[in-house]
């Protein structure tokens, strides 16, 4: 939230570096594939932490690429649940949070750092699908605690099936493109708004390829007065089939074309775009055509041969229809 004496706080990327090196809490060596931005946006969330961290664990790749038995790549206390029910520790540890600050324990040795943030890392189909009750009870209760959804659009841990995250077109092992179906042929959960509906303080996007804004919003999640949920753009070279070091190329280019546009939502009614976003907003000629961000993925090859452009035009309303909603909700 505030850098001091009420300023904004500047992110300074030489202190973050430093920060990251001191108290990674995740570390190298995990197994989390090339490409993937799952363990970047972690050690982004970490540079945005003042305080010690708890991390919840869904069911996911984030999970079981960095805890192969016997080994771990956190250096955090960690815990792992399933799919269903990440929301609902956090919850749990929440509260004997809570309880531990009534009953003075984190006063009573100014020497030794007890107080901690709980951060809950969960992939689309344990946050869009099975672990959608959970979440949701926990934003209705109003425990403080920070959910990071790292969205790769698929359940790729368990073999590139399609979820509520899989946009209109892309082919999934479940959703094959071919003659009869072109892939999946409904449009994206709008999950955020759904969050952003409980009106709990703080809801945001965040994409890997701006780090300065994503360190910014943990922060201010981190810190808001109850709970708080970032949706966080994720590539997935195996499942979307592009090149692993194409992935922060392609995370920029989601917000360029407004297929995933950068905002923060507070106390579920002040909209307010950030970054890039802000700036389309303001000139609109800065938009490129989805196509771009279509062509950088195999998962979408069959929308682009000829024949087929009726769904790279399906896609591109999807994407305007979005961003007009977005603009209004923003006051634009």
């Amino acid at each position: 939230m505030a850098g001091g004496e009420g300023k904004p706080w500047v992110p300074n990327i030489r202190e973050l570096a430093k920060r990251a090196a001191e108290t990674p809490g995740i570390t190298p060596g995990h197994r989390l594939c090339a490409g993937c931005v799952a363990g970047t946006l972690v050690r982004q969330v970490f540079m945005a932490a003042r305080k010690p961290v708890v991390v919840v664990n869904a069911t996911g790749c984030l999970e079981v690429a960095t805890t192969i038995f016997p080994y771990t790549a956190w250096a955090v206390p960690w815990a792992h649940n399933a799919f269903e029910n990440a929301a609902a520790v956090a919850s749990g540890i929440e509260t004997a949070r809570r309880k531990l600050a009534k009953d003075g324990r984190f006063d009573s040795d100014p020497d030794v750092e007890i107080d901690y943030d709980v951060v809950v890392f969960g992939g689309d189909g344990g946050t869009y699908d099975i672990g959608l009750q959970a979440l949701s009870g926990a934003m209705e209760r109003g425990h403080k605690f920070l959910y990071v959804l790292y969205d790769n659009e698929a359940y790729m841990n368990t073999g590139i099936q399609r979820s509520g995250s899989t946009p209109f077109g892309a082919w999934t092992t479940t959703t094959p493109a071919g003659r009869v179906v072109p892939g999946k042929t409904l449009d994206k959960k709008p999950l955020v708004d759904i969050v952003a509906a409980h009106r709990i303080p703080y809801v945001a996007t965040v994409s890997p390829a701006y780090w300065n804004d994503t360190v910014v919003k943990v922060r201010r999640g981190l810190e808001a007065d109850g709970p708080a949920f970032i949706r966080a753009f994720a590539t997935c070279n195996r499942g979307w089939y592009s090149p692993p070091e194409k992935s922060i190329e392609i995370a920029r280019l989601a917000v360029e074309t407004c297929v995933f546009p950068l905002f923060e939502v507070i106390d579920g009614v002040e909209w307010r775009l950030t970054g890039p976003s802000l700036a389309i907003a303001r000139d609109p000629s800065k938009k490129k055509p989805a196509v771009e961000y279509l062509k950088t993925q195999r998962r979408f090859a069959h929308m682009l041969r000829p024949g087929s452009e009726w769904m790279v035009e399906r896609f591109q309303e999807w994407v305007d229809r979005e961003w007009e909603l977005l603009l209004r909700r923003a006051g634009f």
